[in-house]
């Protein structure tokens, strides 16, 4: 089965209608699958762009089915940067019969682009279709870190139940329950607590998860980037963003992020060398005004694909000439944290030894971290950070 079995082509005349773009433009610098499917197998592609026209489970949002396009005449418009784009466009997976065969033909796309070692960057339809999307690595044979960018957790009240419907306020509670577990990590940024209930923050304690409040980011921003380096899938709810930056959401509040700090974590995300996918969901066109909404996603994109395209390929230790090693003693314990700091790009990774010792070649994991846990190690406290993954690791 050929993945243009599950996509239709893009239809230019009516997102570009008489539109004539430049050399450096992305509408002539993408292969765009408008009458011939591309060759992912002969061709050399980094990224393919695929859009989910599926709305039926976007709670108070039905309309961000139709978002794809919109989101594509903007990214059309934008310039080239200081790279040479090895993009496909592969189209749209349309609304299956059942809302289960939208999630199917999602799942199976998406896992067939990681398996080629191209990464698939999802124009939603509603924030549910996480849930397909991390299916995706279900028989990757690979543990997954999850980063959803989103102001709230997307838990079902009774998230323990056995029946629980995935929508786009439910997702998350499907991944957890998900057998077999394949989900190592999950991690929220930008979580409003007067949208979040205290039984679920008490969930993600329990889980050892790692949640950050809005105002624990805002104003600084690369607070966020150790988080968004570890994620191996990115989901991002437009509802994150301040309704001033993207009113097109049915649900878009006064407070959130930034334009300008969404584009910055997409950034991150791309520089992320283990990132194999992202999706950008619950926008939704009828409440945008001039299109605003649309041109930031695009600018995201944007900035995602530069990041992509910037990649230093330092995840540690390969080779060890190319990193530095700090060795700290806490103040209560006997032995020490270690610490790795690229020299090509100034980020830092924590080693936690695996509590049984790892197999020979294997003793501890390295985790993405800042330069504020390094100095707490310094000061003689143990990092949350650690803590949290050695109990997981356990």
């Amino acid at each position: 089965m050929s993945l243009a079995d599950f996509l239709t082509p893009v239809d230019l005349s009516k997102i570009t209608p008489q539109q004539e773009f430049n050399s450096s433009q992305f509408g002539r610098k993408l292969t765009v699958y408008t009458h011939d499917f591309p060759d992912l197998e002969s061709e050399e592609f980094d990224i393919a762009i695929i859009g989910v026209m599926e709305d039926r489970h976007s709670v108070n949002n039905i309309g961000c089915g139709d978002a794809p396009n919109f989101i594509r005449e903007k990214l059309y418009q934008l310039h080239e940067g200081d790279f040479n784009l090895r993009i496909a466009d592969l189209g749209n997976i349309r609304r299956g019969a059942a809302i289960t065969d939208t999630y199917v033909a999602l799942k199976t796309v998406v896992n067939e682009l990681v398996r080629m070692d191209v990464l698939p960057i999802i124009l939603g339809g509603g924030q549910d279709l996480t849930y397909a999307q991390f299916m995706a690595y279900e028989d990757l044979e690979q543990k997954v870190d999850l980063v959803v960018i989103d102001q709230a957790f997307d838990l079902d009240d009774d998230f323990e139940r056995s029946q629980i419907e995935t929508t786009s306020t439910s997702f998350l509670s499907k991944i957890l329950l998900h057998e077999p577990n394949y989900l190592f990590n999950f991690s929220n940024l930008g979580y409003q607590t007067y949208f979040t209930s205290q039984e679920s923050l008490r969930v993600m304690d329990k889980l050892l998860f790692d949640v950050h409040r809005l105002g624990e980011l805002s104003g600084q921003i690369q607070v966020s980037e150790p988080v968004i380096r570890n994620a191996s899938m990115l989901s991002f709810d437009v509802g994150a963003i301040r309704s001033a930056d993207a009113m097109g959401n049915a649900n878009a509040t006064p407070n959130g992020f930034y334009g300008e700090e969404a584009c910055q974590m997409c950034r991150y995300a791309g520089y992320n060398d283990k990132l194999t996918s992202i999706g950008f969901y619950e926008y939704n066109p009828a409440y945008d005004v001039n299109g605003q909404t649309a041109m930031l996603l695009a600018q995201m994109i944007w900035y995602f694909i530069e990041g992509f395209y910037n990649r230093k390929s330092d995840f540690p230790l390969n080779p060890k000439s190319q990193y530095l090693i700090y060795k700290t003693t806490l103040r209560h314990e006997d032995h020490e944290v270690v610490f790795v700091k690229s020299k090509k790009s100034d980020r830092w990774w924590m080693q936690v030894p695996y509590p049984t010792g790892g197999s020979l070649n294997e003793r501890y994991h390295l985790v993405p971290c800042g330069y504020s846990d390094y100095q707490t190690a310094v000061s003689g406290e143990m990092p949350d950070l650690w803590w949290r993954t050695y109990q997981k690791l356990s």
